[in-house]
């Protein structure tokens, strides 16, 4: 039987290139998002065996059908990505941010990967063999914010606190967890960086990007370590990217 792994966010960008190299790597794979239209375009490009399942992971009703779906295809669980993400507006300062604006960051970012985290839990700790393994997608902002990113950053500062709790949490049922911080990737979302995007001393400045592909391999050398063995924190990067010094 092959390994089973479900990506969050996997209808673009760094969730299909995930679920695309898992997919190369054995797995079958669970591929979920909000739209029907994108997952259905990153199943065109999977060879192996996948199914699509739309799901909001913010909503407790919709992440339980989601897992339950997943064990009614492939009977077990071994890898989750908590994958899926978004943000404020970057060009809305702080003191102007909206409660729904800094609502739907926290609940997108943190509460949904909670929420998946624990239906996770609740089918490794069951299955035979029992255990598996769980990534959480924190992003370079889990370790320095850009300018106006309050409600990001600060739930990928969380997302530090909840896969560090996840890997203590889940020793007794033999699951691991750890998380890739990720800067620069290639996507369509990081292509603006490349006309210029704010940087910490209020400068205008293009950032380097690397491809994608560097993210989806380390995920899968993350996901195919052995249970006794587990990368807690990853960071992987554009060289040259302005993360490492002053400015």
């Amino acid at each position: 039987m092959n390994k089973v792994a479900l990506i969050t966010g996997a209808g673009t960008g760094i969730g299909r290139a995930c679920a695309i190299a898992l997919s190369e790597a054995g797995y079958d794979v669970v591929l979920t998002g909000r739209r029907i239209e994108a997952l259905e375009e990153t199943k065109a490009k999977i060879k192996g065996k996948a199914i699509c399942v739309v799901a909001d992971v913010t909503d407790p009703a919709s992440v339980k059908a989601l897992f339950a779906k997943t064990v009614e295809a492939f009977g077990r669980l071994d890898v989750l990505f908590n994958n899926a993400g978004t943000g404020a507006p970057g060009t809305v300062l702080l003191e102007d941010l909206t409660f729904e604006q800094w609502s739907a960051v926290m609940n997108t970012n943190l509460t949904g990967p909670f929420l998946c985290t624990q239906e996770a839990f609740k089918i490794m700790k069951a299955q035979t063999p029992m255990g598996g393994r769980i990534i959480n997608n924190g992003s370079i902002s889990a370790t320095a914010p850009r300018p106006n990113s309050a409600p990001y950053t600060s739930t990928k500062h969380a997302i530090t606190g909840l896969t560090k709790s996840t890997s203590l949490d889940g020793r007794k049922y033999n699951i691991a967890c750890g998380q890739i911080d990720i800067g620069n990737a290639a996507t369509d979302m990081t292509a603006r960086m490349t006309g210029g995007v704010p940087q910490a001393d209020g400068r205008l400045a293009p950032e380097p990007r690397m491809d994608v592909a560097h993210v989806a391999s380390s995920v899968v050398h993350m996901a195919q370590l052995p249970l006794e063995a587990n990368v807690l924190f990853m960071t992987v990067m554009a060289t040259k990217m302005p993360l490492v010094g002053r400015g």
